[in-house]
């Protein structure tokens, strides 16, 4: 009797453990972000998304939004934060994925720098320059020469990763780039900048980074997802109403520059780029709300019709209304 007792208890162990590991399992995630500086990277830098969701998720950090698409679609990655031109790529193609957080809005941490002797976009004529492949930077940089009635004949653009541009700028084998931090800052050094991100939008080629999820993770793991809106918002909300909170001796610079690299000042510089849509903003049909009519939905279609003119997509899909569902940043405001 004893035998079969302890057999059995055994088996219930031994289910028990089994039943746990796929529990677990089923609570990993992978999720990308990029270089740069950033208010919600303090919850990567200190564990904080972990321990509040409960979940084991591995951060990854990549040099482009491209790169991480790459990484999605082998099936590495679950989540990502990626900017609309590798998005409006990448969707293109057939990948499912879905925006569900707009984590930026390209203003001033964005730029073309170029030489000082370059005066205007116009004397971008025979210049060599260089911006991340596929990347926002390389969509508006490929935008101004279209905007300035520069043939691809007329200059040479390459597409590297951001340490090559930078290791290229050093060497003067470029002229200029599109780029952000931390190479923005070092190209900055001995250069000047021509045009914003911001001021690329505002002659109509505008850009967003975004949270991105994969269909199948989103509709499985939607608690996860407004969880994770609440917190990232919760930097960007902190960021906005204390600044105190993220000068270059905070706390928070400290945590950024240690997952990162650089100075907590130099850090403390990056973030003041930031800018975030609020939530109600958000969910509404200027950004991730409105189907087709939504702004993610037109921008993305934009870019794509943009990037197929310039042969680095074959198709532009009829609808990109199915690419930012606002459900869970929804979810993530009404829980505040």
């Amino acid at each position: 009797m004893r035998k079969v007792l302890t057999a059995a208890l055994v088996g219930l162990s031994l289910a028990a453990s089994l039943s746990f590991a796929g529990a677990a399992e089923d609570k990993k995630v992978v999720i990308a972000y990029q270089t740069g500086a950033n208010p919600y990277f303090v919850g990567i830098a200190d564990g904080a998304f972990a321990k509040k969701t409960g979940w084991n998720i591995e951060f990854r950090r990549f040099n482009s939004g491209a790169e991480i698409f790459a990484a999605i679609a082998s099936g590495d990655v679950q989540i990502g934060d990626v900017g609309s031109s590798p998005f409006a790529a990448a969707v293109s193609k057939g990948l499912d994925v879905k925006a569900f957080y707009i984590s930026s809005v390209s203003r001033d941490g964005e730029a073309l720098v170029v030489r000082p002797e370059i005066a205007s976009p116009a004397d971008l004529r025979g210049k060599k320059l260089a911006a991340a492949p596929v990347s926002t930077d390389h969509y508006q940089l490929l935008a101004v020469l279209k905007q300035e009635g520069i043939s691809e004949k007329e200059t040479q653009v390459i597409a590297i990763p951001q340490p090559e541009i930078v290791a290229a700028w050093k060497r003067g084998d470029i002229d200029g780039a599109f780029v952000w931090d931390p190479a923005l800052a070092e190209l900055k050094k001995n250069g000047k900048v021509l045009l914003t991100a911001g001021q690329v939008a505002d002659r109509g080629a505008p850009t967003f980074s975004a949270l991105v999820a994969t269909g199948a993770f989103a509709k499985e793991h939607p608690d996860f997802l407004a969880q994770y809106v609440r917190q990232v918002d919760g930097y960007f909300t902190s960021f906005a109403t204390d600044k105190q909170a993220w000068g270059p001796d905070s706390e928070n610079a400290k945590l950024i520059a240690k997952l990162q690299g650089g100075t907590p000042a130099e850090n403390a510089e990056q973030l003041k780029s930031t800018v975030v849509p609020p939530l109600a903003e958000q969910i509404s049909d200027k950004w991730l709300g409105g189907g087709d009519k939504g702004g993610v939905a037109r921008i993305l279609k934009d870019t794509a019709a943009f990037l197929k003119d310039q042969r680095k997509i074959t198709a532009v899909k009829d609808s990109y209304g199915d690419f930012s569902d606002p459900q869970y940043a929804e979810a993530a405001k009404a829980s505040n």
